[in-house]
């Protein structure tokens, strides 16, 4: 009795494979077809340029724009480092103080002498490349920061940092 459900059920496997054709044919050549009708609707115009007299060209003074950008405001105390003035660059945030450190050694590795500041509000840990009094030196030494590392992502997020009291 086995015998013959097991010979009926793969009698019937084999009959439903057998019956049904691949859907992928009929796909590819609906696509096939669409893409022939695409090709043969595009309008194949030339548009014709005609010349354009080009005013003359007036040069106007050029006034330097001031270099300050956007600087966040946050009370923050400062974690590790030496001095921390109005104005940082700041060029890492971490949950975690022990990667704060391993970027301000980084930084103290190249040449910067780096701080690490902590922001209660927010939980986080910021790492300061520099520190400035002044918006406008702070902005330039942002900006020179980005330069130096341009092909670090993390850093050209750069950003400044306006310490609140």
């Amino acid at each position: 009795m086995k015998k013959l459900v097991v010979l009926g059920m793969g009698l019937c496997i084999a009959l439903a494979f057998s019956s049904c054709k691949s859907s992928e044919s009929a796909y590819k050549k609906a696509y096939e077809k669409a893409k022939q009708q695409e090709l043969a609707e595009a309008p194949a115009e030339q548009v014709e340029a005609t010349p354009v007299e080009a005013a003359p060209v007036v040069s106007a003074p050029v006034t330097p724009a001031p270099v300050a950008g956007p600087v966040r405001e946050e009370k923050v105390e400062l974690v590790s480092g030496d001095g921390l003035k109005a104005y940082s660059v700041v060029c890492g945030s971490f949950g975690v103080k022990a990667n704060a450190e391993g970027l301000k050694q980084y930084l103290d590795g190249q040449g910067y002498s780096a701080k690490v500041v902590y922001n209660a509000e927010r939980n986080m840990y910021r790492v300061i490349a520099s520190s400035y009094d002044d918006r406008v030196q702070a902005t330039q030494a942002k900006e020179e920061f980005k330069a130096k590392y341009p092909n670090r992502g993390d850093f050209q997020k750069a950003w400044l940092l306006y310490r609140v009291y």
